[in-house]
């Protein structure tokens, strides 16, 4: 069982001009102690489960960036961007990109977008959900294309690409894994099946129903002719240690291992702190590390 971090708050003691600081050291601490990966949310506004819209949020491609130079090993990730937010080729280089300047250590975290109310704030165009699903596999078809190395036209129902150029290609190999997160059985499970390296799903929906999810996700991987061993399950949760025992963590991690996940990622209780992070390393990641 591998840990990851993902940190959706930037509310801060300090304010703006502490988010950097404390951000790096977040990240370093994460990085040093071992975490396979630290995610942060591709949103403009801060999303209602959180805190509210006017709460700080970071756009999550540069925050990536400036992640990306704090560490050396950690893997980065959206979890995840909204299909909607930026054209598919630009959206591809900008992964890409990631992947270059830190030697190959990005995720390309996925997903159909939902957060209507900053689509109509910062005029971010928001179709209907049958058209985002079909933007979205066009989206993932994309990136496929243009990380082949392959730079002919894309033709989709809703794309057009003249030309899908990735100059530098990305370092990961064969490239930058692709993550799905959603649990939906008819659309999404099947976009990971055909499509995805990853897949996460909510850990609030309980352990049961998780495994059931997958056992969903090994169908469409039978009906795809695919070998679901090559996805990587997910999870994502919240882990406070002031409210659970160590044991009782460890016990969930446990469950999650035996229903065929085996990537935590967790966020901790804001405002996280370094020696949060270093405390998840030094108590719960060698317990969980043999799952």
């Amino acid at each position: 069982m591998r840990l990851g971090l993902q940190i959706p708050s930037f509310t801060w003691p300090g304010g703006a001009a502490e988010i950097a600081p404390r951000l790096g050291e977040i990240a370093r601490a994460a990085d040093e102690v071992g975490l396979a990966s630290l995610w942060v949310m591709d949103h403009f506004f801060q999303i209602p489960s959180v805190g509210p819209a006017e709460r700080e949020m970071l756009e999550g491609w540069s925050t990536l960036a400036f992640l990306a130079a704090q560490t050396r090993r950690i893997a980065l990730g959206t979890l995840v961007t909204g299909v909607t937010y930026r054209h598919p080729g630009v959206l591809v280089k900008t992964a890409t990109t990631l992947d270059v300047l830190s030697g190959g250590r990005a995720y390309l975290g996925i997903g159909a977008a939902w957060y209507e109310r900053e689509h109509v704030g910062l005029g971010v165009p928001f179709p209907p959900r049958a058209e985002r699903f079909e933007r979205l596999e066009e989206t993932l078809r994309i990136a496929h294309q243009m990380w082949s190395g392959n730079a002919a036209p894309f033709k989709g129902r809703q794309q057009r690409l003249k030309e899908t150029l990735c100059s530098p290609p990305p370092l990961a190999r064969p490239h930058p894994p692709v993550l799905i997160g959603g649990i939906g059985e008819r659309k999404t499970l099947r976009l990971v099946a055909r499509y995805a390296d990853a897949w996460n799903a909510f850990d609030a929906i309980g352990v049961k129903e998780l495994a059931r999810k997958r056992d969903v996700l090994l169908a469409h991987c039978d009906a795809e002719g695919r070998d679901a061993g090559e996805i990587e399950c997910t999870t994502i949760g919240p882990l406070d240690m002031g409210a659970r025992s160590v044991p009782e963590l460890v016990r969930h991690f446990r469950r999650l291992a035996n229903a065929g996940f085996s990537h935590a990622i967790v966020s901790l209780p804001d405002p996280v702190r370094a020696t949060d992070v270093e405390r998840v390393g030094r108590e719960i990641l060698p317990e969980v590390a043999g799952f």
